[in-house]
């Protein structure tokens, strides 16, 4: 079986090389909720189309939703282009790990999780930790509704992050001083803007990579060091009492960021899944792309194509011509 899917995925490159068309390639993507997952999503539709000469279709989708496509092999959605780990275990524990039925990507990249608040809010109220959160002073600052706690936004609806956040405000002591807001990504953008221009306090979560890093100037808040006896995180798909199980008081060790596909492609693109196996992006390349898209208003497919072009040899590589 390897034997023979080496030999058609050589042939297929040759084919590649040769004029720039396969015919039968084919791939649907997920697309989460995201900018750098929307990214990534365009990129490999990018690829496909120019450089494999396939089809390739964006699907929006959730993560439950993308994995279970996956799973099921009928290329109803093929790909998950950007998975964190291991806030996305549950899903990899069952569908790559357990049933087989979907596989990661070779080379992950790098993620970083943090709490943020705007660097001008930091040096005029000596903000610098987690903890300060809880000054009644601070929380006071933070204010917006006149609820008397100050709002911090853990991550959007249905991101396991924003569950692992939600532990964390009550395990660091910041649940009588902070209300955990749980909204779409655009809503935190669009509130830091807001925050930035009329000098008010904003505590939000942070990743990277991300284009907010380079629409702002945003400063990390100090956590405990990551302790993995201290990071215990049940989610509610594990355990309906997740939130009474999980114990979270320190920061998060860095993510694996990875491209899962399913295993169908394999037999159905094999070509693509090659693609998919092969690919290697790096932090710094998928915040830029982020930027482009969030911040300058750009159309992400068009950013894509602009890339692909300018890195023609680094994708070359990944289709292994």
């Amino acid at each position: 079986m390897k034997k023979n899917l080496f030999a058609g995925l050589c042939a297929a490159s040759l084919l590649i090389a040769s004029n720039g068309v396969v015919a039968g390639e084919s791939v649907k993507i997920g697309v989460p909720a995201w900018t750098g997952a929307q990214a990534i999503a365009n990129l490999i539709k990018v690829i496909v189309i120019e450089k494999i000469g396939g089809q390739a279709d964006l699907v929006p989708g959730t993560n439950a939703t993308i994995f279970q496509a996956m799973d099921q092999g009928k290329g109803d959605i093929d790909v998950h282009p950007d998975v964190w780990l291991p806030n996305q275990e549950t899903f990899t524990k069952e569908y790559v790990d357990a049933k087989g039925t979907v596989i990661l990507s070779s080379n992950p990249y790098q993620g970083k999780q943090n709490f943020c608040v705007t660097k001008a809010f930091s040096e005029a109220n000596n903000v610098t930790s987690i903890f300060d959160l809880a000054r009644p002073e601070i929380a006071k600052l933070m204010d917006s509704d006149g609820n008397g706690k100050g709002e911090i936004w853990i991550g959007a609806p249905g991101w396991a992050s924003a569950n692992v956040n939600e532990v964390k405000v009550r395990d660091y002591g910041l649940m009588a001083f902070m209300e955990p807001i749980r909204a779409e990504q655009s809503v935190m953008v669009a509130t830091v803007g807001d925050s930035v221009a009329k000098n008010q306090g904003y505590a939000f979560y942070c990743y990277a990579p991300h284009a907010i890093w380079f629409m702002h100037d945003i400063v990390a808040l100090e956590e405990p060091p990551y302790d993995p006896e201290k990071y215990i995180m049940v989610q509610p798909a594990e355990d309906a009492d997740w939130f009474e199980k999980s114990t979270v008081m320190s920061e998060d060790a860095l993510k694996k960021v990875q491209v899962a596909y399913s295993k169908s492609l394999e037999e159905r693109s094999p070509i693509i899944a090659g693609l998919l196996a092969n690919m290697s992006l790096d932090t710094d390349t998928v915040s830029n792309f982020a930027f482009e898209i969030a911040a300058n208003g750009r159309n992400a497919e068009e950013v894509a194509k602009e890339w692909v072009a300018e890195n023609g040899a680094r994708v070359d590589s990944w289709l292994g011509i």
